[in-house]
């Protein structure tokens, strides 16, 4: 990956433009824009820039030639005009947890949204809603809407970004309920390429509020979103069960005919990894292959403990910590294992209509074969309220997938990142007999490697004619790209 930059001697900034060329802006240049925002800019050799410009991934190390954080949608259209009239490459930035990286762009405009963290809880008669800047991430929410007794449906990684997340989709525990993020997202604010600022929503510009849900960042830069929040907590069931190598297989078979019963109101997953060095696992188990179950019950704890018993009764497990939990502290369960700016990543993903016997042996094989104890192979639960979405009404397409399997190749070490990313990559191929075809967009598999995989399901189509409307030029073009579709 490109490293950082250092200003020239002469005060001017190494940038490239949009066709690849290289080109030097002036300093003072750049500086002017920041006096024009409410916020600010920061560029190379600044105190502060090696700190602002680092994502959540430790794999990506890029210097782009000047981060404007944006305070403001007037502060974004001004960065996007700047950039635009240089004719240099944009990225937009929400919480930078992206796997792929695509908060950042080498040498060109970082548009930063981290200091738009305002949040307004919205409750009132009908379904509560609450509305959040486009910087606020997972558990800045949470804290919000926990207060008044609420929780927006959204991933499971407290410093992951709102925006990002939403426009890819959104997984987490309260999808088969509630709906993926993106379901969940009523109106937005956005500011297009050509710095207009329009409202999407389903009485203003709803073919740009379907693309927002799942469409990735293509169609402009989101500074606002507003949700609708659900009653839950302070305290849900959260079962959390553990299995030995030995239990792998037959687990993941029980797994699969379990979650296929299971009501609306659970929302699950079965990891393949290895045991960590925890004092609830017995020490001759750590470092070997485990299977764990995760699930939350929305109801009362109570409800809740009923509903999860036949899955944490299952077999012989090697440890159980399921019980009455506080909600934040189940959205916080998975951060100590993902630490920021260090760790590698690579992540990918792939949708199956069924996990039948051979794909769960091969599953196993792969847990045992992978390079890193730190990586996963999620077995998401498929079904629900996030299922029964038409197929047209969002950007994600097909959801008919009984399973997700989220690839996570984790490590620390810049020497095995062949191997890491070679392993994640054959656990999709090997997969590939039971895949619906498409993949999950925040999962995505990818470091700028072209359009890629299919993340639409069957939307492409409508997706590349609302890419024309709204971003003719593809100025947004650092993400999941989207071409726009010819003119016709």
């Amino acid at each position: 990956m490109p490293g950082p930059t250092t200003p020239p001697t002469d005060s001017s900034l190494d940038a490239v433009r949009r066709d690849g060329t290289s080109v030097s802006v002036e300093r003072g240049d750049a500086l002017d824009l920041g006096r024009r925002m409410d916020g600010g800019v920061v560029l190379p050799g600044d105190d502060d820039y090696d700190t602002v410009r680092r994502v959540w991934n430790g794999m990506i190390d890029r210097g782009p030639a000047v981060i404007a954080q944006c305070a403001t949608s007037a502060d974004v259209g001004q960065a996007l005009a700047w950039a635009r009239e240089r004719d240099l490459p944009v990225s937009v930035r929400g919480g930078g947890h992206n796997a792929a990286g695509v908060a950042l762009v080498d040498r060109g405009v970082v548009v930063d949204l981290a200091p738009m963290k305002d949040i307004e809880v919205l409750a009132g008669e009908g379904a509560a809603r609450v509305r959040v800047g486009g910087g606020v991430t997972i558990g800045e929410l949470d804290a919000a809407t926990q207060q008044h007794g609420l929780a927006v449906p959204l991933g499971v990684v407290t410093e992951t970004g709102i925006a990002g997340l939403t426009l890819g989709g959104g997984f987490g525990w309260l999808r088969r309920l509630y709906g993926l993020s993106c379901d969940n997202l009523v109106s937005a604010e956005v500011v297009l390429a050509d710095g207009r600022v329009v409202t999407a929503s389903e009485d203003a510009n709803a073919d740009l509020l379907w693309g927002l849900r799942g469409g990735g960042g293509n169609y402009g830069v989101v500074t606002s979103f507003e949700f609708l929040a659900h009653p839950l907590g302070p305290d849900v069931h959260f079962a959390v069960v553990f299995h030995a190598a030995s239990d792998v297989a037959e687990g993941l078979r029980f797994y699969r005919e379990w979650a296929d019963q299971a009501p609306d109101e659970i929302s699950s997953m079965a990891v393949l990894w290895h045991a960590p060095e925890m004092d609830e696992i017995p020490a001759e188990h750590h470092g070997t292959p485990i299977l764990t179950f995760l699930a939350v019950h929305s109801g009362t704890p109570e409800e809740g403990a009923a509903a999860l018993s036949p899955l944490q009764a299952h077999g012989s497990p090697i440890a159980d910590l399921s019980g009455a939990t506080p909600w934040l502290e189940v959205q916080q369960f998975f951060d100590e294992d993902y630490p920021k700016w260090v760790r590698r990543y690579y992540w990918t993903s792939s949708y199956v209509t069924d996990l039948p016997d051979e794909l769960v042996d091969r599953l196993v094989a792969l847990n045992d074969q992978m390079p890193s104890h730190h990586s996963t192979i999620d077995v998401w639960q498929g079904g629900g309220a996030s299922s029964r979405v038409a197929s047209d009404a969002t950007a994600v397409g097909r959801r008919d997938a009984a399973f997700m399997l989220g690839i996570e190749a984790n490590w620390d070490d810049a020497e095995d990142d062949e191997a890491n990313i070679e392993w994640a990559r054959r656990v999709v191929a090997e997969s590939e007999p039971w895949a619906t075809g498409a993949r999950y967009a925040n999962f995505p598999g990818m470091f700028e490697e072209g359009e890629g995989p299919d993340f639409f399901g069957g939307t492409e189509d409508r997706a590349r004619e609302l890419k024309a409307r709204y971003d003719p030029e593809n100025v947004f073009d650092r993400n999941h790209n989207v071409t726009p579709a010819a003119a016709g």
